[in-house]
């Protein structure tokens, strides 16, 4: 049955070898209402930025490279910008892959209304949270929103069983307070569906994107492998 639900897509990468299990079709939709500091994609901020894209023509695309997903236990990653902004559209791209026997994986910050999450985390085979700062002021600082749906959005996910896997960007002089990240894996470790966490150093690649004017972390390194391998005990 065809779907021609239509949303706005910043991009389709083929090939991702980093954005969930296996090979995967990264899927990019426009539009996000945080402002990280570290953002490596400003370019999907504006739905404005995105093409019209229907749910049959995403499919159409991903489904080229259904042997890789099986080969390699890939699939297709819906990622942002914030994919829950489009909620009507996400959601039937999420039934459309599992209906075609496609695995998928929500990369997303957790910043969805509590009845949005609902519809949409039944229909996820991974959750891919990318969890911002445990501190609520210094969310507010990264993120410019308050701190109050990623923990939300985990909570849906667990009661609802969704494998979920945890992102978190390690910046030097922003994330890296250690009290605030033994509390935020004390947090963490209590939640059941949570199958790994996953350490990501900070790194300038999306820094041209930005106007410089705007990019606030010019001065700001990768951490060494030293501070990396600090922070990973905390979380293993």
């Amino acid at each position: 049955m065809a779907n021609e639900t239509v949303g706005y897509v910043h991009s389709i990468y083929t090939g991702g070898m980093v954005d969930g299990p296996g090979i995967r079709t990264v899927v990019f939709l426009a539009g996000c209402s945080l402002r990280c500091m570290y953002c490596h994609n400003p370019d999907t901020w504006f739905r404005k930025h995105g093409k019209s894209k229907t749910v049959d023509e995403v499919i159409e695309e991903a489904a080229k490279y259904r042997s890789y997903y099986k080969f390699s236990g890939g699939g297709v990653t819906i990622s942002g910008g914030e994919p829950t902004e489009q909620p009507v559209f996400l959601k039937q791209l999420l039934i459309a892959c599992r209906e075609n026997n496609i695995h998928t994986a929500l990369d997303t910050s957790g910043f969805a209304k509590e009845e949005i999450a609902e519809e949409i985390l039944p229909h996820v085979d991974l959750l891919m949270l990318d969890y911002k700062a445990f501190n609520p002021k210094l969310y507010l600082k990264i993120t410019g929103q308050k701190h109050d749906r990623q923990a939300q959005t985990l909570e849906i996910a667990e009661k609802l069983k969704v494998p979920t896997m945890i992102r978190f960007v390690l910046v030097p002089g922003l994330t890296d307070d250690l009290d605030d990240l033994h509390k935020m894996a004390a947090f963490l470790k209590q939640c059941k569906n949570i199958e790994k966490i996953e350490i990501l150093p900070f790194h300038k690649h999306g820094e041209w994107k930005w106007e410089k004017a705007h990019y606030q972390l010019h001065d700001t390194h990768p951490p060494t492998p030293e501070q990396l391998e600090e922070v990973q005990r905390i979380f293993a």
